[in-house]
This record gives C-alpha cells, sequence and structure tokens, in this order.
C-alpha cells in the first residue's frame, strides 16, 4: 500500500480537529445510520459542514489519487469533503472538467448519502451535461440505488438553473413511482423549482400527474404554491401508484 501523502495527512489532520464526538451522535441520528437504515454503519467524526468547505479551500495541492482516497473512506465527511474538492476544481479548472466528472461516475457507489448526492450532482455531473447528450441520466433513474437515482434527479438541477426543465419534467414522471421517501422529497423538490421559475410549467405537469404522485412529493413540489391552490391539488381523489 502507498504512503499518504504529506497533503492528505494535513487535510485528514485538519478534518479530525474540526470533530465532535457529541456531533458526531447527532448526525448518527439524522442520518439514518442504525440497523436497516439508509444510511446503516455510517461513521461520522461529527464536523460541521461549514468547517469541512474551509477545509475543502485548502485543498489546491492534493493529487486526485489523494481525492479518490478521501472519496473511498468509510467515514461521512471524508466522503463529503472529497467530493467538495471534486466540485472546487470543476468550477476553477475547465481542463479537468472531463477527468473530474469521470471520476465521480466511477467512484459513485461511495456517493451514498442525500447529502453527499446534493453537494455534488447539481454542481458537478449537471453542468457537464448541460450542453451534451444525457442519456446517463436515464440510466441512473432506473437504477436499484437510492443514490443513483437521486443522482439522476438532482443533476437536473443545472438544467433548471438554465431555464431548461425537460429533463427534469421526464425523469420526475419516471420516478413517480419511486417507493423511498428520499425520492419523494427529491422529486418534490426539483418540481419546486421548476415552479419557482415557471408556475404554469410546474402546475401543467401537476395537472396530469398530481393524482398518482406520493403525498411527500405532492406537498414539496406545491409548497411555494397560493394556499388555495395547494389545497386544490391535496383535496384531488388519489388513484393509487402511477403507471410507469
Amino acid at each position: 500500500m502507498a504512503a499518504e501523502s504529506s497533503e492528505l495527512r494535513a487535510i485528514r489532520g485538519a478534518l479530525h480537529a474540526a470533530a465532535s464526538p457529541e456531533r458526531a451522535i447527532q448526525a448518527r441520528r439524522f442520518f439514518k445510520t442504525g440497523p436497516g437504515d439508509y444510511a446503516e454503519g455510517d461513521i461520522f467524526l461529527g464536523v460541521k459542514v461549514p468547517d469541512t468547505r474551509r477545509i475543502a479551500r485548502d485543498s489546491d495541492r492534493l493529487a486526485e489519487r489523494d481525492i479518490v482516497t478521501l472519496l473511498r473512506s468509510p467515514i461521512h465527511e471524508e466522503r463529503l469533503l472529497a467530493l467538495l474538492v471534486l466540485v472546487r476544481r470543476y468550477q476553477r479548472r475547465a481542463s479537468e472538467r472531463e477527468r473530474l466528472v469521470e471520476t465521480f461516475l466511477r467512484e459513485k457507489k461511495f456517493v451514498n448519502n442525500w447529502d453527499l448526492v446534493d453537494s455534488s450532482a447539481p454542481l458537478l455531473l449537471g453542468p457537464w451535461l448541460l450542453d451534451r447528450d444525457r442519456s446517463i441520466l436515464d440510466r441512473l433513474a432506473a437504477s436499484p440505488s437510492l443514490w443513483d437515482r437521486r443522482i439522476a434527479i438532482l443533476a437536473t438541477f443545472a438544467f433548471i438553473r438554465a431555464g431548461d426543465f425537460s429533463t427534469t419534467l421526464a425523469l420526475a414522471k419516471t420516478l413517480l413511482p419511486d417507493e423511498h421517501d428520499l425520492m419523494h422529497k427529491a422529486v418534490g423538490w426539483m418540481l419546486r423549482e421548476v415552479g419557482n421559475r415557471d408556475e404554469a410549467v410546474l402546475r401543467t405537469f401537476l395537472d396530469q400527474h398530481a393524482a398518482s404522485a406520493p403525498r411527500t412529493l405532492l406537498r414539496y413540489a406545491i409548497e411555494r404554491l397560493p394556499a388555495t391552490t395547494r389545497s386544490a391539488y391535496l383535496a384531488r381523489p388519489r388513484i393509487g401508484k402511477p403507471v410507469s
């Protein structure tokens, strides 16, 4: 096994120095690490996200192999740090973007909690696909992995920000039958972001699909609509699971 570089030791040392056992206990509860939960067995140091972001800003000398080492770590904050570094480099080093996205996709099995997905997919994979073939998102949306599916819908946040709602709406329709609460929240969130920019587009989608949408998804999607409109959507008769 190769020796750990001095840069990696320094980054890890800074992260561990910011740790708090009390916050680690809270994080394990918040991120559902118990038996049978979606993050069963995940390990937390108890580092605040702003501290992790601060440490990521000091990562310019970190080699990509060291970033991958962090991303493969069993420690949650080390994986988050790796993803923040990947995003930072993507935004600052245009010539490296293709390789950084390839690294993200190759190592995506380690992007295995909702905060890890949300901190990376909309800022790395999404922008890369903005003017490229997006069929990989269809494959991710069809994956048995909850986190692959969440990557797919969260990546479309970059398209929404650019005023392009088509992929979000298509994936939202595909993911309506998803049974996981974290996907209901993610899809509803992205639909809400569409509605924040064009309420008519959101209403058209909901007029077609609200009756078969999971309740949590619907509540997230309509959160910013007028109260009377929210009530009307919630009062619609339910027709059960949508047909895929």
